[in-house]
């Protein structure tokens, strides 16, 4: 299967700690937006709807951003794997991977081969709670302010 595993306990440790961040800033951001929408004008009511999916997005894609440089990163390092038909890969590459991944789209383009899967699918899951988790705060925030 895998033999080296020194990479394959690499690629699950920083794993784990990439989702922790991605987590952590997910939640902080949501923290932050909330009590920042709340503190504007009352007359923007429908407006701060607006802030806050701008917001989310910006959050997303910063998220994105974190998994593929710690994705590129992991593929530095020997017996991590690599990108099918990209060699080497580049930043944009692993952040395009992580982009697609993250929102589950897949399109198959790029695909991850050796240990680094697991990086990738673990991706793949963290974006679809996150993206649940966005949806759940957008309507929240729709309840308190999109109407009167």
């Amino acid at each position: 299967m895998y033999p080296h595993w020194d990479a394959n306990l690499l690629i699950v440790g920083v794993t784990v700690l990439t989702v922790a961040l991605v987590t952590l800033v997910h939640y902080e951001g949501l923290v932050l937006m909330s009590r920042w929408l709340y503190r504007r004008k009352e007359g923007e009511r429908r407006r701060k709807v607006l802030y806050g999916i701008f917001g989310v997005l910006a959050l997303h894609v910063v998220e994105i951003w974190i998994f593929g440089t710690s994705t590129w990163l992991l593929l530095m390092y020997p017996n991590t794997g690599t990108i099918a038909g990209v060699h080497p890969p580049h930043l944009f590459d692993a952040v395009y991977l992580s982009a697609v991944s993250f929102t589950t789209v897949g399109f198959g383009d790029l695909t991850p081969v050796g240990p680094i899967r697991f990086k990738v699918g673990t991706t793949a899951l963290t974006g679809f709670v996150l993206i649940a988790w966005s949806a759940s705060f957008t309507y929240l925030e729709m309840e308190r302010f999109w109407r009167r």
